[in-house]
């Protein structure tokens, strides 16, 4: 199936590693003009250096922090004189764990600024653009646990559920501009995120990494953590030409782990 994104420009937040490098890969494996945004940019480059030529050539790093205004101003700049965007993938790393009778003020306004006020300040940026081309794909990843709270995830059950209202509300106000704006819902992804997740309770229970994610992967109807790989064809389709009739939308991703309708 031809997406239609051969003359498409991507930009992929957190690319460095993870959903964000495996999206990247995919969306540049698909013909379009790639730019891998992150803070680490020599770690975006070193799995970048790895893929075949025809693929590395269509992908480009730049740095990004998510967390610092003016990192963000500066790239949404670069990309307006550069010709903008057409496809945007927000993609914000995940806070630590806390209990929300633990959360205080300070951690909420910490995090809450790089994975949504920064966010939705960038997709400003690059939305005129979008709408002026008659031609846009804003997708947001945020977490299984905006529909089913993960426990001792509050900040980021709470902060990534502000997301999902945000995009839904652009969503309408945009749908008839050709830009439709997405939310992707990852349930137990294996990336180094959820071995970070599976050590920190491996420690609480006094047991190793392995059986900690073998009690995980048993709560998953599909008994298994997904790949990455399966997660950025998903997102793939979303930022294609395929999916223009998909705006407003959760998509879980999470091998039925969510037990809710």
């Amino acid at each position: 199936m031809d997406l239609g994104l051969h003359d498409k420009r991507a930009l992929v937040l957190g690319a460095s590693r993870g959903l964000g490098a495996a999206i990247a890969r995919t969306l540049a494996a698909e013909g379009a003009s790639v730019i891998a945004a992150a803070r680490n940019v020599a770690a975006t480059d070193a799995w970048v250096s790895k893929c075949p030529e025809e693929i590395r050539g269509r992908i480009f790093a730049a740095s990004l922090d998510l967390a610092d205004l003016a990192s963000v101003d500066s790239l949404v700049g670069v990309l307006r004189d550069a010709g903008g965007v057409d496809i945007l993938i927000g993609n914000s790393g995940g806070p630590p764990p806390a209990e929300a009778r633990e959360a205080g003020r300070d951690d909420w306004l910490k995090h809450f600024e790089p994975m949504a006020a920064n966010l939705f300040h960038l997709a400003q940026g690059v939305l005129p653009g979008m709408v002026e081309r008659g031609f846009g794909r804003i997708i947001t990843i945020a977490s299984s646990g905006v529909e089913q709270p993960i426990p001792r995830l509050a900040l980021s059950n709470g902060i990534r559920a502000a997301v999902v209202g945000w995009s839904k509300t652009l969503a309408a106000e945009v749908a008839g501009q050709g830009v439709t704006v997405n939310v992707v819902l990852p349930g137990r992804i294996h990336t180094e995120r959820v071995d970070q997740l599976d050590k920190a309770a491996a420690d609480r229970a006094g047991t190793t990494l392995e059986q900690a994610a073998k009690t995980s992967q048993a709560t998953i109807p599909a008994g298994r953590y997904g790949t990455a790989q399966e997660f950025a064809d998903v997102v793939t389709f979303l930022a294609s030409e395929k999916a223009s009739y998909v705006t407003g939308a959760k998509i879980r991703i999470d091998g039925g782990a969510t037990r809710g309708i």
